[in-house]
């Protein structure tokens, strides 16, 4: 591993529940599509909540992506910043979402390191019905979501590969080579 941040892509949901699996189907697509740097890691994070304590506390840099139940139009697209995520812990959306949005405040109080985060979320349109398809308006959504999640990235300095063109600045980011 190289002295460049760790940065982690990490997706989270129930693929069982119709659009709660959206976190997870956005990170099998980036990780089919995609060829990030040793420093960059794309992870399926299930609904393992609390018990991501360990592989969050890795990171030093933690995007999420995840369903995000804010009343609003499904299919609607939200970014949530590093400092606003403890306060929607109150809101209480899922509960994979319970468990994972306490283990990051956990890391913030209980443990000295907390990764900078940011969570990107859609408005889902069903998290009840039991399918492993998403709705097609939310599967409609995911390009979208890859390209927000690649745009943080570019953000960061990262260079990605995708069917053999290298996108991002990886001239000016020294070590940042596949």
């Amino acid at each position: 591993m190289t002295d460049l941040p760790h940065i982690m892509v990490l997706g989270v949901g129930n693929i069982l529940l119709t659009d709660e699996g959206f976190g997870i189907r956005v990170i099998e697509k980036m990780q089919e599509e995609y060829t990030f740097p040793e420093n960059v890691s794309v992870i399926d994070g299930g609904v393992l909540g609390m018990n991501l304590l360990g592989v969050i506390s890795e990171a030093d840099r933690l995007i999420v992506v995840d369903v995000i139940r804010n009343h609003g139009e499904p299919g609607t697209m939200y970014r949530i910043d590093n400092d606003d995520i403890p306060e929607r812990i109150r809101a209480k959306n899922s509960l994979h979402q319970i468990d994972f949005l306490e283990a990051l405040t956990f890391c913030r109080y209980g443990l000295d390191k907390v990764p900078e985060t940011v969570i990107f979320g859609v408005e889902p349109e069903d998290i009840e019905s039991y399918s492993v398809e998403l709705r097609p308006l939310i599967r409609s959504r995911m390009d979208d979501m890859i390209e927000k999640v690649l745009e943080e990235l570019r953000g960061l300095g990262v260079a990605y590969q995708k069917n053999g063109e290298i996108k991002g600045d990886a001239e000016n980011v020294p070590g940042n080579s596949f």
